[in-house]
């Protein structure tokens, strides 16, 4: 099959980050299966009991080669843009496959299914690695649960593998993305009407933790030590929000959380921002979690692995972004770039499509990347 077809069959499954991924998986085993690639999986059940799956490819002996990345869950399609055919009902209109995920990322896995099947009988000197991974989305789940339990990836180490995040880029070269690190802070009070004083604000000691907040946030929009010039925008957006729960205005708030959402880039120690808000929160008497935590992605851009892929590509030079990838949990990986069809602009939206081009062009770009690293 082409990319193109590929793809409507993997939109066709509902693979939203709070469902189970493991009927889209399952189908991702018997693609790999039948091009001949050996299988490991990975399984596990996510924090709220739903049971999610990543599936490893490898083809091919030996070490090295290339590993391509892509992930099959995918963020909610509530609302949607037409009437005339569903989410997961993958539609052509013109020259673009609409549907949740066909941009984001299941076109890139399509690209990678449909250049393994083109190249099918190549004599590999080299494997070829394909990860299909669960809750990028929500978190990298999957890709922790690789990088910590696969056995297949820790040959992708070892042998320096050319990694490939397949994350839309319009196949532009990326370089370097920021991480990203999640922080909540609650504080617990007591309902009671607001006339007696029964009850406990919960705003009184998250307050103060806020205005610290703040302080943190200005500090890190004007001090050069968190600021790079190679993203857009070149700060690290640490992003408050809050919610008290009130129920109504005369009933004080029984619970009071602040998050905040902030991403590093390379090189930035961000262990100093996370101790300080843990300990205002102390200093406030309220509890303090981290909720996540993935690290930037990093390589050279003058490396000779970036010219090779630059070079396959037939791009100029290599970019930044500033959304997070599996990346960032898959570090161990040295040699490793985020390339893929489909424009990131389109991921998320309502009305979610790639271009039909974007799927012949990934497609020949993937095959040109096992050729000349694995045949």
């Amino acid at each position: 099959m082409d990319a193109l077809e590929y793809n409507k069959r993997l939109v066709s499954f509902e693979s939203t980050s709070n469902l189970s991924n493991v009927a889209v998986s399952d189908y991702c085993e018997e693609v790999l299966t039948g091009l001949g690639f050996a299988i490991e999986r990975i399984e596990y059940d996510d924090p709220y009991g739903v049971r999610k799956a990543s599936v490893i490819g490898k083809k091919g002996d030996g070490t090295g080669g290339m590993a391509y990345f892509g992930h099959t869950d995918v963020v909610p399609a509530d609302p949607w843009h037409t009437d005339d055919f569903g989410a997961f009902e993958p539609t052509i209109v013109g020259d673009r496959l609409y549907g949740r995920g066909s941009c984001d990322m299941k076109g890139s896995i399509a690209c990678m299914f449909a250049a393994a099947e083109r190249l099918s009988d190549l004599t590999l000197k080299h494997p070829i690695y394909i990860t299909c991974t669960s809750d990028e989305e929500i978190g990298y789940g999957g890709a922790m649960a690789v990088a910590e339990r696969s056995e297949m990836f820790r040959e992708m180490v070892a042998g320096q593998s050319r990694g490939i995040i397949g994350e839309p880029t319009m196949l532009e070269v990326v370089y370097a993305h920021k991480g990203t690190t999640g922080l909540v802070a609650t504080s617990h009070g007591k309902a009671s009407h607001s006339s007696t004083r029964a009850g406990l604000n919960a705003n009184l000691a998250m307050i103060p933790y806020l205005a610290e907040m703040k302080r943190i946030h200005d500090e890190t929009e004007s001090s050069a030590e968190w600021q790079n010039e190679e993203f857009d925008p070149p700060t690290i957006s640490w992003n408050i929000g809050i919610n008290d729960h009130t129920a109504a205005v005369n009933i004080t708030p029984p619970k009071s959380v602040c998050t905040v959402y902030f991403r590093a880039m390379p090189g930035q120690q961000i262990d100093s921002l996370i101790e300080r808000a843990r300990a205002t929160a102390e200093e406030c008497g309220i509890e303090f979690v981290v909720k996540s935590r993935a690290e930037p992605l990093h390589i050279d851009p003058d490396s000779p692995f970036v010219r090779e892929v630059l070079d396959l590509a037939g791009r100029e030079t290599p970019t930044t972004v500033c959304y997070g990838t599996d990346g960032g949990m898959l570090t161990d990986l040295e040699n490793m770039v985020v390339i893929g069809p489909g424009d990131i602009a389109q991921a998320h939206t309502w009305d979610e499509f790639i271009a039909l081009e974007q799927l012949e062009l990934g497609t020949d770009l993937y095959a040109r990347m096992i050729d000349a690293w694995c045949g």
